[in-house]
């Protein structure tokens, strides 16, 4: 390695770390800033609650063993949803791609089902699958997977004609065209819509969960608004925003390891 690039590399560390650290500053300034205008009365605390009032209910939640229930609940319908919400999207992407027919048929539907609002299918769906887990899973699987698909094909269509050809050129059958050629050179394309949809699924989970669920993370945000109870419902979203930045780090591990 050359003096150069160690020196490239450095810089690189430095330039993350700057990052992360910058980042780190303005949310520590973002609470100390809501905690002061809390205190001082600026703000109505009754309204939108405080940092200190977040976390003695976070606190008084893991004391009356209702934490984890709640985050666990979540985190089983989110990885769930995820993992099945993938194989669905790769699957049908998958079919699309060998079937030319299919691919044109169903196009505009993938179209129009993304474009309506899912949660218009709540009553039909708790309904068919009852008012359980089975719903929110559903409910967050009809929000990403959709999505999933049209990313995943339109990524499939749009791979280098020229690869295709050299492959065919040397007797490939459309089987080993698909992986050596289309999966392959997909492959960061498919882990970009994986981000996509994680975040997908978590809107999928927590709208099912304000529908139907009696745990989990959206549905101490919707008691929460019911009895009026803001730090409760603050405390719920903050612990979103903890459980997104974490499964995002997942996900960008396993970019950063494909990668290498």
């Amino acid at each position: 390695m050359s003096e150069n690039y160690k020196r490239y590399l450095k810089r690189i560390k430095r330039e993350n770390i700057l990052v992360f650290t910058t980042q780190l500053l303005i949310l520590a300034i973002f609470i100390l800033i809501w905690q002061f205008i809390s205190d001082s009365k600026v703000i109505d605390s009754f309204l939108i609650s405080s940092p200190k009032k977040i976390l003695y209910t976070t606190i008084n939640l893991i004391k009356t063993n209702n934490f984890f229930n709640h985050i666990f609940t979540t985190i089983y319908e989110i990885i769930i949803s995820f993992i099945f919400g993938n194989i669905i999207g790769l699957f049908i992407s998958t079919i699309l791609w060998f079937n030319k027919f299919l691919s044109r048929v169903f196009e505009p539907f993938l179209t129009i089902l993304n474009s309506l609002p899912k949660v218009a299918f709540g009553p039909l769906i708790i309904i068919v699958f009852g008012a359980n887990i089975n719903s929110i899973i559903v409910m967050a699987l009809l929000i990403s997977s959709i999505i999933c698909i049209i990313n995943i094909h339109n990524s499939f269509k749009n791979t280098d004609e020229s690869k295709i050809k050299i492959v065919k050129s040397m007797g490939a059958n459309k089987f080993q065209i698909f992986y050596y050629v289309v999966l392959k050179n997909n492959y960061i394309n498919i882990i970009q819509s994986m981000k996509i949809e994680l975040s997908l699924c978590f809107v999928g989970v927590i709208t099912g969960e304000l529908l139907v669920s009696k745990q989990g993370i959206g549905y101490l945000i919707m008691y929460g608004s019911q009895v009026f109870n803001m730090n409760l419902v603050l405390t719920g979203i903050g612990l979103l925003i903890i459980l997104t930045i974490l499964l995002y780090i997942v996900v960008n591990s396993i970019e950063k390891a494909s990668k290498k």
